[in-house]
């Protein structure tokens, strides 16, 4: 079975487009033009690395990508622009209305 750096995971959410928000777990939010979407996931304190089954459920929580593209993403090849256009073509998340004021991402506690 395959297992997967967490660290490698977190840095590419955050390359990505998503914010961390520390709570019982570490959650990362997707951020679209300035706007905080539905699309979630998280990593557990302490955790150094995951396997396939986690992998699976991380992948549909982005956006119900593939696992090549799940692998890609945490490897960098899938860019934050694919990530955002792939969210768009499925609908996942829409562009905020244009009178909505965006806002600046917060920048990660520690």
């Amino acid at each position: 079975m395959a297992t997967y750096d967490t660290d490698k995971f977190r840095k590419a959410l955050q390359a990505k487009g998503f914010e961390e928000d520390p709570t019982h777990h570490n959650m990362y939010w997707y951020w679209l033009d300035g706007k905080k979407s539905s699309v979630r996931t998280r990593t557990s304190h302490g955790e150094k690395q995951f396997d396939d089954s986690m992998l699976s459920m991380r992948q549909k929580q982005i956006g119900n990508l593939s696992k090549e593209q799940m692998i890609d993403f945490i490897e960098c090849p899938f860019t934050a622009d694919q990530l955002r256009q792939h969210l768009l073509d499925r609908q996942i998340v829409k562009l905020p209305e244009p009178d909505a004021a965006p806002r600046e991402p917060r920048r990660r506690r520690r």
